[in-house]
């Protein structure tokens, strides 16, 4: 049925191509409603148990996302116009829309606890700005005196204020950001500096610098490509055919992504780059193969029907492997990932279909003399490519055990490397290091308790719960382990609250700054504080009933090996001291939701390389009808992974989510070169009645040259990407051009010398179809 399809769009060309653009334009349609997510919540399942404890916390605590603000003044911040200037951005910030008003803690909308005629009393930390030393020295004195202000409000040099600002939504960060950004440049002093951190505002504005770069790195991808093939075939109108191919793909898969509804996250925004190259390769076998047949033949219908009938069904076994190595991604139970493996998948079969009706029927349409002269000016022998492919072909082929033997040697180099694979990422780190948010990362790390933010929850099994002592006390105990971690600056609780009750009410006495041991004295404590201040003022660290309580963790920093060092801490803690009778520990808070994240990413990549593996040896059993030749076949992509692996925990690289993704690359694409390899090996060696030393000689030809110029293609077309300031864009350009180099000297390096030694001992040539 297909190739019907094929020989009509030779037969009527511009119907083709008409049908060709509507179906685009159909696609091109969707563009307009295109919306950007990178919400780490939104790339895990909606009923994970993680994501929905994440969910309840936000709504029982009132802990939305924070951006948390510095402004540092080297004269130093407690002075009073510095002061002022602070109270008049928190007043300014509160009337931004999107920020949760009632829940920003800074110095003057964060209360504290004093003591005043007998009285306990819960006002604002600074009520008005002070105006002599001796009220400024009141008010460091004030903050320094309460655990919970101290290195979170203020850093201990007195240079820098902090002011912590949550927000309804994460996707609302980086345009709150942009207008705080306004009223600190018009607030500010010239000698006064701000800093905005934070991982929400961090994940929002790459979301949007995300969408600035696929608008650039694809269209930059395309031009690479443009020149690529130009050189090749140096002829516009055959060059023409093969980018169609591309921008077509391309149009197809995001048109159909942004149509069914589903978000742009950071790895969807990749499916542009990564379908331009990769909808090329059937199309330069086909060209190649044509202008070879061309001259010989004379009539371009006779030479592209030989072509296509050889190429056919390598290249329908290459598509479908590619298609189901992204497609095995669905295997992962992480929507964004699965979303990118089904419209990659689609995007290549679409490319497969397009290199088969586009191509030929836009070359039925070059005149017939403009072809023959584009045609004869080729170089068909390859020149200098040609010639060095031949003679490395009679080199793998004439040194198949040395060549085998070192190659054995290598690939166990790269599985030693791949032992030293070090899992990590951190969303912050994906910007350059002279990037703000970078900036502001370590600044503000640096000078406060952290702006990684993690909740660890204490949950009861009934109301009141936490006003048990013994529980309390259990919270504090967490306390002490966590702050004993080198990357938790801080933690907060409502034990802090309540110990610093006790010490106000004895007169500051540090001796009672401590938690009460009876039950009725812990529950006057907090009667006392909730009748002297406002309702609500205990939100953010126990609920309405008293059954769940919250720890606030601040971290200084935000990689997923630091979160999970300090997720092992509390899980040995309470293994070697479980908490109270009906009491549960859990975790939660973005920065966890980032570990956990990529712990399923990691595994979740597992699976769906294994299964895809699998699937793609399998259909390989089948083209071939050798188990060994379908093994062999699978070594471009073992070698691709293990070396680029390898080589990349060697140089310090960490295994992160674009490297994860790269993984499902490799799957599909590495066996492209082996197909090809293989397939015309055995058609040539039929042909040349056994005679393999020929056969090598003739697969070193132009089908060489095609695999060369694919890796070739593919390796360079990614790499725009490497000048991306955004990692993820920079790993996935350096990464995939290794995955390509090391794939493609597999097949034409070890292939032949194995096919040498394994022909009629573990497989005998069958009849092959083209």
């Amino acid at each position: 049925m297909l190739k019907r399809i094929i020989w009509l769009s030779m037969d009527f060309p511009k119907a083709t191509i008409g049908l060709v653009l509507l179906a685009t334009l159909l696609f091109g349609i969707q563009f307009p409603k295109i919306h950007i997510d990178t919400d780490p919540e939104n790339m895990l399942p909606a009923d994970q148990a993680d994501r929905v404890l994440y969910n309840q916390a936000k709504r029982d605590f009132g802990i939305n996302d924070l951006i948390v603000l510095g402004i540092t003044d080297e004269a130093g911040m407690f002075r009073p116009e510095p002061l002022a200037r602070v109270a008049r951005v928190v007043d300014r910030l509160l009337g931004l829309k999107g920020v949760i008003t009632a829940d920003v803690i800074s110095l003057t909308t964060t209360d504290d606890v004093r003591s005043k005629g007998g009285l306990l009393e819960v006002r604002p930390l600074m009520q008005a700005v002070p105006e002599g030393t001796d009220e400024i020295a009141a008010l460091q004195a004030a903050i320094a005196d309460n655990p919970l202000f101290k290195d979170k409000l203020a850093s201990a040099d007195g240079t820098a204020l902090a002011i912590y600002i949550p927000i309804e939504r994460k996707d609302q960060a980086a345009r709150i950001g942009g207008e705080l950004r306004a009223i600190l440049d018009e607030e500010l002093a010239p000698e006064q500096r701000y800093h905005l951190a934070g991982l929400p505002i961090a994940e929002d504005s790459f979301g949007i610098e995300m969408f600035q770069q696929m608008g650039i790195v694809s269209p930059a991808s395309g031009g690479v490509l443009f020149l690529l093939l130009w050189f090749a075939f140096r002829k516009f109108t055959l060059v023409l055919p093969v980018m169609g191919v591309a921008m077509l793909t391309v149009v197809w898969g995001m048109g159909l992504l942004i149509g069914m509804g589903y978000t742009v996250h950071i790895m969807s925004s990749m499916i542009p780059v990564f379908l331009m190259p990769i909808a090329v390769l059937d199309s330069v076998h086909i060209l190649s193969d044509f202008y070879d047949r061309y001259p010989r033949l004379g009539d371009r219908r006779a030479a592209l029907r030989e072509s296509i009938e050889e190429l056919y069904t390598p290249m329908l076994y290459t598509s479908l492997t590619s298609a189901a190595g992204f497609a095995s991604l669905l295997l992962a139970d992480i929507p964004p990932v699965q979303v990118f493996g089904a419209f990659v998948a689609f995007g290549i079969l679409a490319a497969f279909l397009l290199t088969l009706t586009l191509v030929p029927a836009s070359v039925m349409l070059i005149r017939e003399e403009r072809l023959q002269a584009a045609i004869g000016a080729l170089d068909h022998e390859g020149g200098r490519l040609g010639a060095l492919l031949r003679g490395f072909g009679r080199f793998t082929f004439g040194r198949a055990v040395p060549v085998a033997l070192i190659s054995a040697l290598v690939l166990g180099l790269g599985f030693w490397g791949v032992s030293r694979t070090v899992v990590n990422d951190n969303p912050v780190a994906w910007f350059p290091e002279s990037h703000d948010i970078r900036i502001a990362d370590r600044v503000m790390n640096r000078q406060f308790g952290g702006t990684y933010m993690a909740y660890l929850l204490i949950q009861g099994d009934a109301n009141g719960a936490i006003k048990r002592p013994e529980v309390m006390r259990y919270i504090e105990k967490l306390q002490r382990v966590l702050e004993s971690d080198p990357e938790v600056g801080k933690t907060s609780s409502l034990a802090d609250v309540i110990k610093q009750v006790n010490y106000v009410v004895h007169d500051a006495d540090p001796q009672s700054r401590q938690l009460p041991q009876k039950v009725d004295e812990l529950a006057q404590y907090l009667f006392l504080y909730e009748t002297a201040g406002d309702a609500g003022d205990l939100d953010n660290f126990v609920d309405y009933d008293y059954r769940t309580a919250n720890i606030w963790v601040q971290m200084r920093a935000g990689d997923n090996r630091e979160m999970a060092r300090v997720v092992a801490l509390i899980d040995e803690q309470l293994r070697l001291e479980p908490p109270p009778a009906g009491i549960q520990v859990e975790w939660s808070g973005l920065t966890y939701i980032n570990k956990v994240w990529q712990d399923e990413m990691v595994v979740g990549m597992m699976n769906a390389v294994l299964g895809g593996f699998l699937a793609v040896f399998a259909m390989m059993i089948i083209l071939f009808r050798s188990p060994v030749l379908a093994l062999l076949s699978m070594l471009p992509l073992v070698f691709a992974i293990t070396l680029s692996y390898g080589l990349a925990a060697f140089v310090g690289k960490e295994y992160d989510m674009p490297m994860a993704v790269c993984s499902a690359l490799t799957l599909g694409l590495s066996i492209d070169f082996a197909i090809h390899f293989i397939q015309r090996y055995r058609l040539n060696l039929s042909r040349l009645g056994g005679d393999l030393a020929a056969a090598n000689g003739v697969v070193f030809g132009e089908t060489a040259r095609a695999i060369a110029r694919n890796a070739w293609v593919i390796a360079v077309g990614f790499s725009p990407m490497m000048f991306s300031p955004l990692g993820p864009y920079k790993t996935v350009g350096v990464f995939f051009a290794l995955l390509m180099l090391f794939s493609g000297l597999t097949a034409l390096g070890l292939l032949p010398g194995l096919l040498k030694l394994t022909h009629g001992r573990l497989w005998r040539l069958q009849p092959a179809t083209a």
